[in-house]
């Protein structure tokens, strides 16, 4: 059993308003029923006192959150093949394909990169995010392929979640989107949230929104669309997809903030995670990875250079 682990967070004035439990669950990247679970188990103290999980943040709070001792898995492992990029016996990095959805949920109960992994790693994953989601410390959407880092032991996923509440893990994207940008380099800082109209859609709302911010970088443009490369310094859920298209350039195949145009017959998306870079929480060596093209967005970028180079 391994001991408890104690993280320390700091709100601030962007924080004001918002509730406890979804302050620390997007933070430390765990689920919000494990969030409020610690909170009445009096394992969550604002300025050294005890909250109830519906607190609201006033900003400029020193937050410290009690990790539990590991619970034993209930995923069923399953003998499916992953690209392990690193591996070593705290953590790894995975490059997962399109189509793969990361953890079981409700209609993908199997077939995930969980499952595969809990094969791979013969059970020996992080517990910090329950039977459901173990050793997962970040996510990618089912249609975006990618890097990927998984926690072994709940020291290292303590570790790796508090560089991405510090933003202090590097992750570039690449992507094909609609459309022509006609800058070469810029930031999109623009707050997202829960859609108003679509509940199982985000959209740039400033009603309960969280800063995010997207750096991009034009890689190549063609007739009607632009080969981008872009930087997370934020981490909200569909943060690039949703930001493009705000921008009137989603990214193309997008069946959720794109349109009906899609002359390249893409299944989801045209994005993928290509570079991640990060301190391994343990030895504090400083580990950088950059996964190849993956064969649909080779063959996307082929067909732009034959018919749509200017």
């Amino acid at each position: 059993m391994a001991k408890m682990k104690t993280t320390a967070l700091t709100s601030n004035e962007n924080s004001a308003g918002l509730r406890l439990d979804v302050f620390i669950s997007e933070n430390l990247q765990i689920s919000r029923s494990l969030t409020q679970t610690l909170i009445t188990e009096g394992k969550v103290r604002v300025n050294g006192c005890n909250c109830t999980k519906n607190y609201r943040l006033k900003g400029e709070e020193e937050i410290e959150v009690t990790i539990p001792d590991p619970v034993s898995l209930d995923a069923t492992p399953e003998d499916i093949p992953v690209n392990i990029v690193y591996e070593d016996e705290y953590l790894l990095v995975a490059d997962k394909p399109k189509g793969m959805v990361v953890h079981p949920a409700h209609g993908n109960e199997s077939g995930t990169l969980v499952n595969a992994l809990l094969h791979h790693c013969e059970g020996r994953l992080s517990s910090i995010n329950g039977v459901v989601r173990p050793g997962i410390v970040h996510r990618i959407d089912k249609d975006t392929s990618g890097l990927l880092i998984v926690a072994k032991t709940d020291e290292a996923h303590n570790g790796l979640s508090v560089q991405i509440a510090n933003h202090v893990f590097t992750r570039k994207y690449e992507a094909i989107c609609d459309g022509v940008i006609k800058e070469d380099t810029g930031t999109i800082n623009l707050p997202i949230g829960r859609s108003d109209t679509d509940r199982k859609k985000m959209a740039v709302n400033a009603k309960r929104s969280k800063e995010a911010l997207t750096h991009f970088r034009v890689i190549k443009r063609y007739r009607g669309y632009t080969h981008v490369e872009l930087t997370l310094e934020t981490g909200r859920t569909h943060q690039i997809r949703v930001h493009l298209s705000h921008m009137g350039h989603p990214v193309t195949g997008d069946p959720v903030y794109g349109n009906s145009k899609n002359p390249f017959g893409l299944e989801g998306q045209c994005l993928f995670a290509r570079f991640i870079s990060f301190m391994h929480p343990i030895t504090r060596k400083v580990l950088s990875f950059e996964a190849s093209y993956p064969d649909y967005f080779e063959k996307t970028l082929e067909k732009l250079e034959k018919a749509y180079s200017e």
